[in-house]
């Protein structure tokens, strides 16, 4: 059976043409995003900090117990003080003088609480010794207070502790790992008031790059405004304000979630960083150098000394004489000048001078050389 069946082709495309409409219109925006995301590196949320969202730090004091013999000696008399005071809470009467706080530490509390924390979410807490507990290992944080800035309450922290460290033996054998006097509690505090956060002043959010350059910031601005037209303004080499549209003005968490996902490709200074401690140069690639030569040689001077014994024959009668004979070899390694065309790159010259087999603390030295000489066009830290 066929079933045939005419209809008008007008007709057709006048009921889809809306939709065969906001097709095109939804491929133009996908194409250009991704073309747009193509020549970009970082996210703003990467290069950026937005202003007003920030950790605060907390602070408190307790005491950690169970440390099985390896707490504060009677010395810290604070420790003492601290456990009759705890005990004084629960209704038990002590003399302080006659408390052993062997299987007890004072210590200090420090924790980070970040933006946005609500009530009854956790944070992780850091347990140092602040007596002269030899390990908290084993012990127990209990209940403590977190303080911020205000002498406010904002967490409390209680629980086991976490070591990276261990201190074992005693007396002059003893075995140390780390450091066993601070320790951490993951999740270990619970938030117990909220930190007011304001992030948007005048209708408008203000980014602070991490890296503060003039050049970066334009770029940040620029890319912002693609996306949203005349939003977007750089007013310093650090901030940038944008503007909240009217369409995100009773929601503007979408907006911030755009705006951060946007990709910019920050304008990279010409620095060379070297330390000397370590043997490491770390430079960026937009490090040029003058047009140059390179010449660097090493003398190495060997001075040993041998013994030489003069004895006599057996039946001479004589004492066995010793002398030293000392050598002195002084090597010089044949070094050649290296030429580099004009604007050559760090990469360029690093690669010649390995090729010479200089090793890198001689290639401080030949940077430093060409630094005070003015062909190194960039920012030479010394750390």
């Amino acid at each position: 059976m066929i079933l045939l069946t005419h209809f008008d082709s007008s007709m057709l495309m006048h009921h889809y043409r809306p939709i065969v409409q906001r097709l095109f219109i939804w491929l133009f925006l996908t194409v250009f995003i991704s073309l747009s995301y193509l020549q970009a590196e970082m996210r703003i949320k990467d290069l950026a900090m937005l202003e007003g969202r920030r950790d605060n730090q907390l602070v408190g004091y307790g005491l950690v117990v169970g440390l099985a013999g390896d707490g504060d000696s009677n010395q810290a008399l604070y420790t003492v003080q601290s456990v009759a005071n705890t005990l004084e809470r629960f209704g038990v009467s002590v003399d302080p003088g006659s408390l052993i706080s062997k299987n007890v530490a004072a210590v200090m509390l420090t924790a980070n609480i970040p933006a946005y924390a609500e009530q009854g979410s956790k944070i992780d807490v850091t347990i140092s010794s602040i007596g002269d507990a030899d390990s908290l290992s084993g012990g127990t944080l209990l209940q403590t207070p977190l303080l911020g800035a205000d002498d406010s309450v904002y967490a409390v922290a209680q629980g086991a502790i976490l070591l990276g460290g261990f201190f074992e033996g005693g007396g002059d054998a003893t075995l140390q790992k780390n450091h066993p006097t601070v320790g951490t509690i993951p999740d270990g505090a619970i938030v117990e008031a909220e930190i007011p956060t304001t992030v948007i002043k005048d209708g408008a959010l203000t980014y602070l790059l991490k890296n503060p350059d003039y050049a970066s910031a334009v770029k940040l601005a620029e890319r912002v405004n693609d996306f949203f037209p005349d939003a977007a303004q750089a007013y310093s080499p650090q901030g940038v304000r944008i503007r909240i549209p009217e369409a995100y003005g009773q929601n503007p968490v979408p907006f911030i979630a755009s705006v951060e996902s946007i990709k910019v490709e920050p304008d990279i200074m010409a620095r060379v960083v070297m330390n000397e401690r370590t043997g490491t140069i770390v430079a960026t690639s937009a490090v040029r150098l003058s047009e140059i030569a390179v010449s660097h040689g090493n003398i190495t001077v060997n001075i040993a000394k041998t013994p030489v014994f003069s004895q006599p024959n057996a039946l001479a009668g004589g004492t066995t004489l010793q002398d030293e004979v000392t050598n002195l070899n002084v090597t010089e390694t044949q070094g050649g000048f290296t030429y580099l065309d004009a604007s050559p790159t760090l990469q360029e010259l690093t690669t010649a001078l390995n090729a010479l087999g200089i090793s890198p603390r001689d290639m401080m030295v030949i940077l430093q050389t060409i630094n005070k000489a003015g062909a190194l066009h960039a920012e030479l830290i010394l750390e």
